[in-house]
């Protein structure tokens, strides 16, 4: 028997033990925090979100179609984050509000820019630059007419322009650079063509430039189907420059069937996309793919070039997205929202504000005072109704809390203030169960039974009602979970973990330490209960 004792305490011990261990392996990565604090506790982003109508105005029907759509897409985006408890929810008919606890600044850039993509890919192919000389003089006539006063002589930039569209050689480059900046505005802002056949402008014309792109009277002087697109920086000698691609406006492919996009890396050890179409859309990309063997292929993510590889075979459901530079993290950003979709309509961020720490210290230290109230007087009661088998009880309850905190740290679960609420209520039910055992106890006592035959039989005749009990509250839990948001999973998963570590204390933790108490005192004849 004693040998059998010695083993359960072990048991206990050594579950102890592994809380304190666990809570103290997420305190040193969670800057001295054991359990990540939720948006009410810790602080974090609150965005509110709103379909951009700027471009196109919707229907009542279709805004609420396309909010109804965003919302999923959004949802998906924000989980995809791998951030705690993260709160997405529908406001009214128009507004989306997203929530996440516990992100740095930079972090926050990172979720606002996913948040608002609209994740539209195209494949288009690329057009040399010298079918564009033809309509040069007047796209320059045309800037020419709308910025009159803007490239004034002794205003323009250089002009040289190695291999580019700028023909400008020797010492004439000098004395050519006012004169080229007052009637070619254009030609004076690039700076040179790319390795991969791209024009490259100074970061610092880069505004200039795309005010001439965006006139009408430019863009209607573009050979026809062809569009100019900015791209992004692909090597390190490109820093300090963006990048301007000719391509067909008519697309090759675009992601609308696009069933998945993994962040990888490739034989150099470069992060790149892999994605994967449908089967219909591979036939009909490899159709398009083997049409145009041997040119570039624009790699178009919301109107902005990432790459343009030269295609050397014809490509089926299977195709990369190679990223020059970027991160292994620029990857999976990327990855992330071309899995999740494209957004029905564009998102713009109309509210956006950051909930201070002073609200998490507050809150803290009221669900600290009630906590220490509720515990305090929980204490109390036992002792002062049980005695020596309620200071039994509160042992067993001080493991009880040791364990409900480890286990909601390896579960990276996320302590919301409604979450310390179901702490709180799951200290009242590893009591509730208690007492039930003590009762019985003393009925089986009254009826003249022995010690240790009173225990026996308070234990296993109480076990039928603590497991109904707690087994009913468990489903309430699941049910709160899969039906609740934010706050009230965080109360579900706090009470759902609290109620199994209170059944373990109550039925055997208590019960070992009053058996242990029982055995090195064989001849006791009576309980304090």
């Amino acid at each position: 028997m004693f040998q059998n004792l010695k083993v359960r305490l072990g048991l206990i011990v050594a579950l102890t033990l592994l809380s304190v261990f666990i809570m103290w392996s997420k305190a040193r990565g969670n800057a001295g925090q054991p359990i990540t604090l939720g948006l009410d506790l810790q602080g974090g982003a609150h965005y509110a979100m709103e379909i951009d109508e700027s471009k196109k105005a919707l229907s009542s029907k279709d805004r609420a179609d396309a909010i109804d759509r965003a919302l999923k897409v959004v949802d998906m985006r924000v989980n995809a984050l791998g951030t705690s408890e993260p709160i997405v929810q529908k406001a009214g008919d128009n507004r989306i509000i997203v929530e996440l606890a516990g992100l740095n600044q930079a972090s926050q850039n990172r979720a606002k820019e996913i948040l608002q993509k609209s994740a539209f890919l195209e494949f288009q192919i690329v057009r040399p630059f010298s079918e564009l000389q033809a309509a040069l003089p007047r796209m320059e006539q045309a800037i020419v007419a709308a910025f009159p006063n803007e490239a004034k002589p002794g205003q323009g930039a250089a002009a040289t322009a190695p291999g580019g569209l700028l023909q400008t050689k020797g010492n004439q480059a000098a004395q050519a650079t006012d004169t080229l900046a007052a009637s070619k505005p254009f030609e004076s802002k690039i700076a040179g063509q790319g390795p991969s056949g791209q024009l490259l402008v100074d970061t610092a014309q880069v505004r200039a430039m795309t005010r001439y792109l965006a006139l009408p009277q430019v863009q209607s002087l573009l050979p026809r189907g062809t569009e100019i697109l900015w791209g992004v920086p692909e090597a390190e000698e490109q820093k300090g420059y963006a990048s301007l691609w000719f391509v067909n406006n008519d697309a090759m492919m675009t992601g609308a069937n696009l069933q998945n996009a993994q962040a990888q890396t490739d034989q150099f050890g470069r992060p790149m996309v892999a994605f994967e179409l449908s089967r219909r859309a591979g036939r009909r990309f490899e159709k398009s793919t083997g049409d145009n063997i041997g040119k570039q292929m624009a790699i178009v993510l919301d109107d902005r070039v990432y790459t343009a590889p030269v295609i050397r075979g014809a490509i089926s459901t299977r195709g990369q997205i190679e990223l020059g530079n970027a991160t292994m993290e620029d990857a999976s950003s990327l990855a992330l929202v071309l899995r999740a979709g494209a957004l029905p309509a564009p998102l713009h961020i109309v509210e956006e504000r950051s909930v201070g720490p002073s609200l998490g210290d507050d809150s803290i230290k009221n669900g600290q005072i009630a906590a220490l109230v509720g515990v305090g007087l929980v204490i109390l009661m036992m002792i002062g109704i049980y005695h020596f088998s309620g200071l039994l009880a509160v042992a067993a309850l001080a493991i009880y809390v040791v364990l409900s905190l480890g286990m909601l740290s390896l579960l990276d679960a996320v302590l919301t203030f409604p979450g310390i609420a179901g702490l709180i209520l799951s200290v009242g039910m590893a009591v509730d169960a208690n007492i039930l055992i003590f009762e019985r106890i003393r009925e089986e006592l009254d009826q003249g039974r022995s010690v240790r035959a009173a225990v026996n039989e308070g234990f296993h005749h109480a076990l039928r009602a603590i497991v109904d009990s707690n087994v009913t509250t468990l489903i309430t839990c699941a049910i709160l979970f899969y039906t609740g948001t934010g706050p009230i999973r965080g109360f579900a998963v706090t009470l759902a973990v609290g109620v199994v570590a209170s059944f373990f204390t109550a039925v055997f933790t208590t019960r070992t330490f009053m058996e242990l108490y029982l055995e090195r005192r064989k001849s006791v004849q009576s309980l304090s209960i």
